[in-house]
């Protein structure tokens, strides 16, 4: 039986329904069964739970040999030591963690750093996942996308290897499944590098209509973003669209086949543009 936390999200969705397509016992634990029950396959186990409320995850833990975790960007430390007893955990961390420091360089690193350490303390057999741009943040453009055909941000020429969530998902599922991946730090990217402006390009292709960028420096972009994020983020986020990034590779090397392409992942969200 393998857990899996965060199971109606992008990723831990994916996760349950790659696991569930294999054959393999799946118990989701989620705060509202009958919001998770419409989401997720037959046959998944939905539990009650709360990550932060490490008591309920006690009975979640029945027969499990494997859990998948997420980080809410809260305290887990508690949480963790009662997953631990499952022996196998994969952990959805962020390539934001940089190793061999003595403090994070950003809070999206330290609220991450902070989990693994948790882990790593707890004597189970582990593996971390650190993907870098998540092609789903691309979703916060579908309110623009809607109202009409133009895309406003910053540092369009940028490039970055976006990856798809079901790729994230396939690793995650070869971790929990096979042996050969205690101890890794798997660093997961999209299969090539592509700027804002092809993204743009291809969710227009996708949803059969032209769609185009215009740059409206980082400034303008701070200060529409920082309202609606948490302290720090907007600093790593527009850090992060100001650089380029190369494609890692190993989405292919641990599945044996390419990742998805950002076009395929236009493909299948574009419903989500609409």
């Amino acid at each position: 039986m393998f857990l899996v936390l965060g199971a109606t999200g992008h990723v831990g969705g994916e996760v349950t329904r790659q696991l569930h397509q294999r054959g393999e016992a799946v118990r989701a634990l989620v705060r509202d069964p009958a919001k998770a029950k419409a989401k997720l396959p037959d046959g998944v186990d939905i539990v009650q739970g709360d990550l932060e409320r490490p008591d309920t995850l006690k009975a979640a833990m029945a027969d499990v040999t494997g859990v998948f975790l997420m980080n809410r960007m809260g305290e887990v430390g508690e949480a963790v030591e009662v997953l631990a007893d499952a022996g196998r955990l994969v952990f959805l961390s962020s390539a934001a963690v940089v190793d061999d420091v003595a403090e994070q360089p950003n809070v999206i690193g330290r609220a991450h750093a902070v989990v693994e350490d948790a882990i790593r303390a707890s004597g189970t057999s582990w593996t971390f996942l650190r993907p870098g741009g998540f092609a789903t943040n691309t979703l916060s453009w579908a309110e623009q996308i809607r109202a009409g055909d133009v895309v406003e941000g910053a540092h369009g020429d940028q490039a970055q290897p976006l990856i798809h969530e079901g790729d994230i998902a396939a690793v995650a599922v070869r971790a929990l499944t096979e042996d050969g991946h205690d101890g890794a730090c798997h660093l997961l990217s999209g299969p090539a590098p592509i700027s804002q402006i092809d993204q743009v390009a291809a969710i227009g292709a996708a949803l059969g209509r032209p769609l185009r960028w215009v740059d409206i420096g980082p400034d303008e972009l701070r200060r529409r973003i920082e309202p609606v994020m948490p302290p720090g983020i907007a600093d790593v986020y527009l850090g992060g669209l100001a650089t380029s990034a190369p494609a890692t590779g190993v989405v292919e090397a641990v599945t044996g086949r390419p990742g998805r392409t950002f076009a395929r992942w236009a493909a299948d969200h574009v419903a989500d543009f609409r």
